[in-house]
């Protein structure tokens, strides 16, 4: 039987920094959806430390939903929900018409925006708007430009890659996303440096004023 399990290198040196962050910010209670969830190796490495709580994976792209399932089924997580067909540019997510175990109370995006055009953030921080409750938490990760911070030679070089590859991609400017987020509703809580020139930044919905 073929092994449709993906891998991305990457997953391995970031997820136990990622892990921290999550353990800290978010909700004890309700599901985490995670957008994007390419290979799933994230997710199965997630899921077994937010249990009971469910961890809902997405992807739009149909091989790695089938990674996704893949990796599910190879590490036998009971709380991991099969991969959703879900595009953030969508109007109406399948979170939004599904019956789930517990709402959503957490939404992760790691390595999203800087590799898709820039209306994905917008219908990313769109949809958190209309999903997450009161207190619910938006979750980025990834490489950022901010305004009086020089941008590291590798994440100017990964900009370069990023914009050769597709015009439409590359580092967003943080505050421009923290702006978009704000008007949705969205309020910057944390912004954390991360290894290798990655920031976490952390978002809750109806918190008030912004923190960062």
């Amino acid at each position: 039987m073929t092994d449709r399990r993906q891998y991305a290198p990457a997953t391995q040196r970031n997820r136990e920094t990622i892990a921290a962050v999550l353990q800290e910010y978010l909700p004890s209670q309700g599901s985490i959806l995670e957008i994007a969830s390419g290979t799933g190796e994230h997710a199965c490495f997630f899921a077994p430390l937010f249990s009971p709580r469910w961890w809902i994976t997405s992807d739009p792209d149909p091989l790695c939903r089938e990674s996704i399932m893949a990796w599910r089924d190879h590490q036998a997580l009971a709380n991991f929900q099969s991969p959703l067909d879900l595009d953030v540019n969508d109007q109406v997510w399948p979170v939004e018409r599904e019956i789930l175990r517990e709402p959503v109370t957490s939404i992760v995006a790691i390595n999203l925006i800087h590799i898709s055009p820039w209306e994905s953030c917008l219908g990313l921080l769109t949809g958190a708007e209309r999903i997450l409750p009161e207190g619910g938490i938006l979750y980025l990760y990834g490489p950022y430009r901010q305004k009086g911070v020089p941008t590291a030679p590798s994440n100017e070089a990964f900009d370069q890659s990023l914009q050769s590859r597709n015009p439409a991609w590359g580092l967003r400017q943080l505050e421009d996303v923290i702006g978009e987020a704000g008007k949705r509703n969205l309020h910057n809580q944390a912004i954390i440096p991360m290894p290798a020139n990655n920031l976490s930044v952390i978002f809750q919905k109806g918190s008030g004023q912004n923190s960062g």
